[in-house]
């Protein structure tokens, strides 16, 4: 009688279902990778591997070359992730169990996630990550449009409403975000990777800034409970952000970014005291305030 996923205990599904995460978006599996992960001993590990091939035949290749399980071209996926689930576990290193439709434990709600990946397309650019390879993208771009583009893709970023890639762009010559929401298609492209498209090559992606934000000196009357709310310490924060990240951090907690604090609204908790610390960061056009002309200021 064929297996079924049903008759499985949760432990043995949680394995399945992390056997296929690693598959999926990684391009690979090793038995090593479910004794790191779970704890268990060899042969189980092989009986987890020759289950999974038989619920989804076809899934997965065994190289023997390399004595890896690969990812197939006939891939299908058994679990049925939410993107948001799959992002955590590429970036926080948990949430790979099988997804499930349990109750919480308490009542829990969350913001509605209106800007969500395809899923096929995200695996592309997460195995191209891992591999180290370039993949061709038709890119949803706002200025010009459907376009068709080869990158080279090193890094996911998270600016608290949407994800993007970031990587090196070969149609303009430079290092990019590209929001993962806007990916149409994206596969694989046989070439090699240069020199200048290397990680180490961003400028923007490997300098560190170092912002000092402080209770907006207007807006706030209680400043003590900024303070708290943001762990101040001496009534100050001060935090340390890739230059390609700055933006989105900026506009993410509203922060004022105007030398003479004049922003006024509810939102702006924060005042960036140290704004000499922008000069060189590309993507300022995103910060609360941010005027050209007095970034020197």
């Amino acid at each position: 009688m064929a297996v079924q996923i049903e008759d499985l205990t949760q432990p043995q599904r949680d394995r399945l279902a992390f056997i296929e995460l690693r598959v999926r978006f990684l391009g690979e599996v090793r038995r090593q990778d479910l004794f790191d992960r779970f704890g268990i001993q060899a042969a189980a590990a092989t009986r987890d591997l020759a289950t999974y091939k038989e619920l989804v035949p076809g899934n997965i290749d065994y190289d023997s070359k390399s004595k890896v399980y690969v990812r197939s071209e006939l891939f299908r996926p058994l679990f049925d992730f939410s993107p948001t689930r799959v992002l955590t576990w590429l970036t926080q290193g948990y949430g790979d169990n099988e997804p499930t439709r349990n109750r919480s434990l308490i009542p829990t709600e969350a913001a509605t996630e209106i800007s969500n990946p395809d899923l096929d397309a995200l695996s592309v650019v997460t195995r191209a990550i891992y591999r180290k390879s370039v993949i061709h993208i038709t890119y949803r771009a706002l200025t010009s449009g459907m376009t068709a583009r080869q990158i080279v893709p090193f890094a996911l970023a998270d600016n608290g409403s949407r994800w993007h890639v970031r990587a090196y762009d070969r149609r303009s010559a430079e290092f990019r975000d590209f929001v993962l929401a806007r990916l149409a298609d994206a596969h694989f492209v046989d070439d090699q990777i240069e020199d200048k498209e290397r990680p180490d090559q961003d400028i923007q992606w490997n300098r560190i800034v170092e912002l000092e934000l402080v209770p907006h000196p207007a807006n706030m009357r209680n400043p003590d409970t900024i303070e708290a709310e943001y762990g101040m310490t001496d009534g100050r924060l001060v935090t340390r952000v890739r230059a390609a990240l700055v933006g989105y951090m900026l506009r993410r907690w509203n922060v004022d970014c105007t030398p003479d604090r004049s922003l006024r609204g509810g939102e702006n908790h924060l005042w960036l005291k140290n704004r000499q610390a922008l000069y060189g960061v590309e993507n300022l056009m995103l910060a609360p305030g941010y005027r050209p002309d007095d970034q020197g200021a």
